[in-house]
């Protein structure tokens, strides 16, 4: 069974600010916020089986699974940080609704009037104070650019709370707790030194955004209503998961974090001056917005665009090599043919080099290989292809990494891999080791596609020879 003959797979969709999507109005916060993807025009080639709320749910097999969705984000995109937000968003979300009432009560809802408010707010707030050097500010000392508004600092004398950006190699492994760490009663997996750094690294992110959280006292009853703003800033620090929360601000809000989203400059004050009074989940309304439209609009037709190719770039260049070879091959045949004394009929066997090559070429320009696709195969990714050969307990930490959401920076560049793979010859990456395709709506789309490509074969071989067959003999030989 095949889709229709116009099908055409998900065309490409570049990096673009997903910042849009917060002007977009959600069902709820933890669910679809953005509906179905079968309205997008950017999912057009996306079968309901292949859906983005069917890899998340897992309803989906190799290699469409949600793993396969991280690794593509890690390895290819090198973007996964929204997908490992998201995940834990959903996770936190659910944890918060399971908590005792009297436990959610100490973090009230961000309302969508207090989003309003802040947002106002913001806009009437003048521009931030700059600050210069002191040797800056003697040289315009007396002159018509000085500017009493500029604050003079120190040199070498920062922010001690801001942490400089970091590179992908930069040890971040060494400075993030492990999730090996088991979950105290106040909902942290951090011991002291690790929630020590980010403490601090959430303490400058509200520091850069002007926010004040200040530390309070705990309330003497939990039963207490916390409703009522005049109490937010004493129930602060007994909120529920408040460290988990600075360990989110860590490594996915402030600047420079390992897995820093992309947030515009409003978008992450906004959602500060929200979790500086609350760690509901609604405080992230506007962000998850934001990484949920990026992830179904731009990621998820990416990778299923490139899930279709069942062949490695070596693969399908050669694949379009023979493709054209074919084309080349019957062209020759069929001038040859012409050139000689030989009756019309002969001329009709060029249709085998033009309809091989044809065929061979289309689909390997939309990324497939007919011999693989012939048997349902594709091949191993190269991270998949020494799984085997490296030692199991490293393979398992690459596995937990990516899909420990409050875990380390995405860098792979240390992986032993990327080493081998890189060492490994032409010839093997061309003939690399095969698996078979799981997932039936993806074989039905290969299904298509090669259909296609027949069918396209079919009419350009007959137009080709059809032109040869009009000709006259040449009569040379």
């Amino acid at each position: 069974m095949v889709y229709s003959l116009t099908y055409r797979r998900p065309p490409h969709v570049d990096h673009r600010t997903p910042s849009l999507a917060s002007e977009k109005t959600g069902q709820s916060v933890g669910g679809s916020t953005l509906g179905g993807c079968q309205d997008s025009p950017v999912s057009i080639g996306i079968p309901e089986a292949l859906s983005f709320d069917r890899i998340i749910d897992g309803g989906t097999c190799p290699p469409c699974t949600t793993r396969d969705f991280m690794n593509y984000l890690i390895y290819i995109e090198h973007a996964a940080e929204n997908l490992q937000f998201f995940l834990w968003f959903k996770d936190y979300a659910k944890r918060f609704h399971l908590l005792p009432e009297n436990e959610r009560k100490l973090a009230p809802e961000w309302t969508t009037e207090q989003v309003e408010a802040q947002a106002l707010a913001m806009k009437d707030t003048s521009a931030p104070m700059k600050t210069i050097s002191p040797d800056t500010a003697a040289v315009f000392k007396g002159t018509d650019f000085s500017n009493p508004k500029i604050t003079v600092v120190e040199s070498g004398k920062g922010n001690p709370f801001n942490t400089p950006p970091l590179t992908p190699n930069s040890g971040e492994r060494e400075s993030i707790a492990p999730s090996e760490y088991p979950w105290s009663d106040s909902g942290s997996t951090l011991p002291g030194p690790f929630k020590a750094h980010h403490d601090k690294k959430a303490a400058g992110a509200f520091d850069a955004a002007d926010v004040k959280l200040q530390p309070c006292k705990p309330l003497p009853s939990p039963d207490i209503d916390c409703s009522f703003l005049s109490l937010i800033h004493h129930v602060v620090t007994v909120q529920p998961f408040r460290e988990e929360i600075s360990r989110v601000i860590a490594i996915y809000i402030a600047d420079g974090a390992p897995r820093q989203l992309n947030l515009s400059s409003k978008e992450r004050a906004a959602l500060l001056h929200a979790l500086a009074v609350t760690t509901h989940p609604t405080a992230f309304r506007q962000i998850i917005h934001t990484v949920e439209w990026a992830l179904r609009h731009q990621a998820h037709p990416n990778f299923i665009r490139w899930t279709i190719c069942n062949g490695n770039r070596p693969r399908v260049i050669f694949a379009r090599g023979l493709g054209i070879a074919g084309i080349v091959g019957g062209t020759l045949a069929a001038i040859l043919i012409v050139l000689s004394n030989a009756g019309r009929g002969w001329r009709v066997l060029s249709a085998i080099g033009f309809m091989i090559g044809v065929a061979t070429l289309v689909a390997a320009w939309k990324g497939m290989c007919v011999v693989l696709h012939g048997m349902h195969h594709r091949h191993l990714r190269p991270w998949e292809l020494f799984a085997e050969d490296d030692d199991a307990s490293s393979a398992l930490e690459m596995k937990k990494d990516s899909f420990d959401s409050l875990g380390s920076s995405n860098s792979y560049e240390d992986q032993p891999w990327v080493a081998k793979y890189e060492k490994r010859n032409i010839i093997r990456k061309i003939f690399d080791r095969e698996v078979w395709i799981q997932e039936p709506a993806l074989r039905q789309i290969q299904d298509t596609i090669f259909l296609q490509a027949v069918l396209g074969s079919v009419i350009i071989t007959a137009v080709c020879v059809g032109i040869f067959v009009a000709l006259p003999k040449g009569n040379y030989y």
